[in-house]
């Protein structure tokens, strides 16, 4: 009786098998005749929208027009009216320097006066004798117009001592209709962006044959622009006047409006790669605050189409100068369709001609890496 059951037992593991073996081969010929078949595939759909074309520049927001406020009379800070944000009007003053002559330049600058005064007193009593003399007609024209210019050579040679020793003193002075002073007034309206001296600290002037201490930085906060740098692939692409959308890190969700002004003819090295510096005027701020030297991203749109049919590109194949997508059809059927594209933003791709609106196109099978 035992073996009697074990034969039936075997005999039914036997065909157990044989069902599932068949229904496996069934099942591989079935799919290998059907080729086309959907069934379990992603798919997206033809859709419409907006693509743009563009170009992304890094750099940050700067004042259009920054100034450096610098003193025209050497000495130390002796007093700071503004600090460092705060808004002014030109002509409010923005600080004091006092003149700070060393012994030498002053004591040389006394001297350099009376000498050109005793120089101007012999002149005089020159002049005062000519006079006499060209009125008896005892000397000729010629020797009386001489001594006529000596005498203003020496007067000017003692007002120029004079005021360069009140300048050494008081750090005020008139030459002309100039005004010289040693306080200094803002030349814009404006903000104090920066200050780099503090009270005490040592001023060099602005001279002809020297730069001078740059005391503050000044500038109007409601021109602004954006200046950054773009890849030299995309340079070639640009042209001014192109319109631009900024994005600053410091306000996430903000997109500020900008329109692309200047393109640098000349290329930067920037970790062994070249770019090309550009200007973007911001028009528009939104009534958002910007501050100088925000970090910003731009986009310059190089090309806008709207209300366009567009799939993602990563669903066309390109072949041979050609494109084609999966198309899925009725019941799990699919078939490739050649189409034809045109504009990309590298995510998604226009769709001119080869499907319409809601058709759908798998996606492309995952590739599986060993």
């Amino acid at each position: 009786m035992p073996n009697k059951h074990r034969g039936k037992k075997k005999k039914w593991i036997i065909g157990a098998s044989a069902v599932v073996l068949l229904a496996i081969g069934a099942f591989v010929v079935a799919k290998s005749k059907n080729n086309g078949s959907s069934e379990g595939t992603p798919s997206v759909k033809v859709a419409r929208g907006t693509i743009q074309e563009k170009a992304l520049a890094v750099g940050t927001i700067e004042p259009q027009n920054e100034i450096s406020i610098k003193s025209r009379v050497s000495g130390v800070v002796k007093r700071l009216y503004v600090d460092v944000g705060s808004f002014v009007h030109a002509g409010d003053p923005l600080l004091e320097v006092k003149p700070d002559p060393t012994p030498i330049e002053l004591a040389d600058a006394k001297r350099q006066l009376e000498l050109a005064l005793v120089d101007y007193d012999n002149v005089k009593r020159e002049k005062d004798r000519q006079d006499i003399l060209h009125k008896r007609s005892l000397i000729s024209d010629q020797d009386y117009d001489n001594t006529q210019k000596q005498y203003k050579e020496s007067e000017l040679r003692v007002k120029i001592a004079r005021e360069k020793l009140e300048l050494m003193q008081s750090g005020k002075v008139t030459i002309g209709n100039t005004k010289i002073e040693s306080i200094i007034y803002a030349p814009i309206d404006g903000y104090v962006l920066t200050r780099t001296v503090e009270v005490g600290d040592p001023v060099t002037p602005l001279t002809s044959y020297q730069e001078g201490t740059v005391l503050m930085k000044m500038a109007n906060m409601k021109n602004l622009v954006f200046k950054g740098t773009v890849d030299e692939i995309d340079v070639g692409k640009l042209r001014e006047g192109m319109p631009a959308e900024l994005r600053v890190g410091a306000l996430p969700g903000d997109t500020i409006p900008g329109r692309l002004s200047k393109i640098w003819l000349e290329a930067e090295k920037k970790e062994n790669a070249s770019v090309f510096p550009i200007e973007i005027a911001i028009s528009n701020t939104k009534n958002v605050t910007l501050r100088a030297g925000y970090s910003a991203n731009a986009d310059v749109i190089i090309q806008k189409k709207t209300n366009i049919l567009y799939i993602p590109e990563r669903v066309v194949t390109f072949r041979n100068d050609s494109s084609f997508v999966k198309l899925a059809l009725a019941d799990n059927k699919s078939e490739e369709r050649a189409i034809k594209t045109g504009l990309s933003d590298a995510i998604n791709i226009e769709v001119v001609s080869g499907l319409k609106e809601g058709d759908k196109v798998l996606e492309k099978p995952v590739t599986k890496i060993n």
